[in-house]
C-alpha cells in the first residue's frame, strides 16, 4: 500500500483550532445531543491557503443519522448555503474549508459525508472534536481524505489520513478564554501552581504517547500486527530528531563539553533549576521550624500562666480554710 502525492502533501499540514470553534461544538452538543450517543456535525471555517490551516469559526448544521444503520443520514444542503452567504457578509476572509462532528472516533459514513463537503470546497478538512473532557492531550483531530493506491493492482478507495492539530488562540481570544477560566479554576493556585500542573499535564500526554508506541511495537515483533515501513519510518525520524545528551570524552578545563555543548547547556540549566529546588526545600523547612519553636514558646508560656494561676487559687484556698479553723471555737 502506497500513499499519493495529495497524501504527502497533507501531512506537511498543520491544523490550528482556535478556541472560539471547541466551544461552539461544545455549546452545539449539549444543545442538541447531550445524554445522548448522537453526534452532532457542523461547518468549520478558515483559511487553508498556506501550510498552517487556520479554523477560526463554525457553525452548526442539522444533521440525523440512523443508530441501528449508519450509512443512512440526512445533511441540509440548503442550510449549508444560506448560512454561508450570510457569513461572507460577515467576515470575507472566513472560508469554509471542511466539517466537524463530535465523534468522538471515525464512522464509515464520514467518506461518503466528506464527498457531499467536495461541492464547497476541494479539499475538505474533518476536524472531530471530543465533547468528552479529557484527562490527557487536546480534544481534536484533523483528517484529509486520500486516494488509497494499493499494490495488488485493485482499485483505489478513498481513505482519510491523519494531520496533527493545535489549539491556538489571538491575543483577543486568549483575553476572553483567560476571563471564562477565572469562574472554573481555583482562585487560591498561584501561577506557579498552574504552569507546574501544565507541565504535568503534557508529561502524562507524553508518556500516554510513548506507551502507544510501545504497544504498538511490541505487537509488530509478535507478528500481531503486519510490518508497516512508513510507520517505522517516521518513528526513525523522532529518534533522530532527539538530541544527544551524551557526554564525550573531550572535556575543556572549565567542564564544557567541547563536543556536545548542547549536553553541557542541559546540565549546567538542570542543576541550576534543582538548585533553586533545594533553597527553596531548605528555606521551607526552616521556616517551619521556626513556626514550631514560636509555637512550643506559645505553650510554655500560657502552661507557665495557668500554673501560677492554680497556685494562686491553691494558696486562697489553703488561706480560707486556715481561717475557718480559727473561727470554730474549743470545747474545755
Amino acid at each position: 500500500m502506497s500513499s499519493t502525492n495529495n497524501e504527502s502533501t497533507f501531512l506537511n499540514k498543520a491544523v490550528s483550532v482556535s478556541p472560539l470553534v471547541l466551544l461552539s461544538v461544545v455549546d452545539h452538543y449539549n444543545r442538541v445531543a447531550k445524554d445522548s450517543k448522537k453526534r452532532v456535525v457542523g461547518v468549520i471555517l478558515g483559511d487553508s491557503s498556506t501550510d498552517t490551516i487556520k479554523v477560526t469559526n463554525s457553525y452548526a448544521i442539522p444533521f440525523e443519522e440512523d443508530e441501528k444503520n449508519p450509512s443512512v443520514w440526512f445533511l441540509d444542503h440548503n442550510f449549508i448555503d444560506s448560512m454561508g452567504e450570510m457569513f461572507k457578509k460577515i467576515n470575507a476572509k472566513e472560508k469554509l474549508i471542511g466539517w466537524y462532528h463530535s465523534g468522538p472516533k471515525l464512522k464509515p459514513s464520514d467518506l461518503k459525508i466528506n464527498e457531499v463537503f467536495k461541492k464547497y470546497t476541494a479539499n475538505p478538512l474533518l476536524l472531530i472534536v471530543d465533547v468528552q473532557p479529557r484527562e490527557v492531550g487536546i480534544p481534536t483531530d484533523a483528517y484529509f481524505s486520500v486516494d488509497d493506491i494499493k499494490n495488488d493492482g485493485s482499485a483505489a478507495e478513498k481513505t482519510f489520513v491523519h494531520v496533527p492539530s493545535l489549539i491556538e488562540a489571538e491575543e483577543a481570544e486568549e483575553i476572553g478564554v483567560e476571563h471564562l477560566l477565572r469562574d472554573i479554576r481555583d482562585q487560591a493556585a498561584g501561577n506557579l501552581s498552574l504552569r507546574v500542573t501544565q507541565t504535568y499535564q503534557s508529561l502524562l500526554g507524553l508518556h500516554q504517547k510513548l506507551k502507544e508506541i510501545a504497544n504498538y511495537l511490541d505487537k509488530v515483533y509478535q507478528r500481531k500486527l503486519p510490518l508497516n515501513h512508513t510507520i517505522l519510518g517516521k518513528l526513525q525520524n523522532v529518534f533522530n530528531l532527539l538530541p544527544k545528551l551524551a557526554k564525550s570524552s573531550l572535556i575543556d578545563p572549565n567542564g564544557i563539553d567541547v563536543n556536545n555543548p548542547l549536553a553541557t547547556a542541559f546540565t549546567i540549566k538542570t542543576n541550576d533549576e534543582l538548585m533553586v529546588v533545594y533553597i527553596s526545600t531548605l528555606v521551607r523547612a526552616i521556616i517551619a521550624f521556626h513556626d514550631l519553636i514560636e509555637n512550643k514558646l506559645e505553650n510554655k508560656k500560657l502552661n507557665e500562666k495557668n500554673s501560677g494561676e492554680n497556685k494562686i487559687d491553691l494558696d486562697l484556698e489553703k488561706a480560707a480554710n486556715t481561717n475557718e479553723k480559727a473561727d470554730v471555737p474549743v470545747d474545755e
